[in-house]
């Protein structure tokens, strides 16, 4: 009991506060909640959507003919400004360069533009050009006006969703905890999803 507390303490919680005029009161995500569905652009008139990769028992994915696999899909939501998500940007990267392969896709959901006309946010870097120079290569959806951010009741970032190939969250991670094992608590996961995949 002494030990788990004293573990609990030195894993320091990093994460930072949406400025309030961009926050969100709303819905409250759990583990075993259906995801809420969305459409993100990545570039201009091209767009991305959760039902592409998963989608409830029952029902087909969005592209079912030309992309029939289910996929678990990995959220994390993030703004250049905010500096725990950059620590845990480099440690997913490492997640998907190992995943590659698999059925798992990684999306990063940028927030910045949504909280640009906030006081102090103007000078925010761009997404796409920050993030390269940082060697991060995966796949940026811009939630420009929050509207996702505000489905999965986002209110601090870095924000994290594992959601299953069946729409289903199975885990949520609020905040950078300096010290934990990161990498090896997601990889854990993964392999319980694949497995689980696999049996079904």
């Amino acid at each position: 009991m002494l030990f788990t507390a004293l573990l609990s303490l030195s894993w320091a919680q990093e994460e930072v506060i949406i400025p309030a005029d961009a926050a969100v009161e709303g819905t409250l995500l759990k583990v075993d909640d259906i995801a809420p569905s969305w459409a993100l652009m990545y570039a201009p008139a091209k767009f991305e959507f959760l039902k592409n990769w998963s989608i409830e028992r029952d029902q087909r994915l969005r592209r079912f003919k030309t992309q029939p696999d289910r996929h678990v899909v990995v959220m994390s939501f993030f703004a250049t400004w905010c500096k725990p998500c950059m620590k845990e940007l480099p440690l997913l990267e490492n997640l998907y360069r190992k995943y590659g392969s698999e059925e798992i896709k990684f999306f990063l959901i940028d927030i910045t533009e949504a909280t640009r006309n906030s006081p102090g946010f103007e000078d925010s870097p761009k997404s796409g050009p920050f993030l390269a120079d940082k060697g991060i290569t995966i796949q940026v959806l811009n939630d420009n006006r929050g509207v996702v951010k505000e489905k999965y009741g986002v209110a601090t970032l870095p924000r994290l969703f594992v959601i299953d190939k069946y729409q289903t969250i199975r885990l949520i991670k609020q905040g950078f905890h300096e010290g934990e094992d990161f990498e090896g608590e997601l990889s854990q996961i993964f392999e319980e999803l694949l497995a689980e995949a696999n049996e079904g």
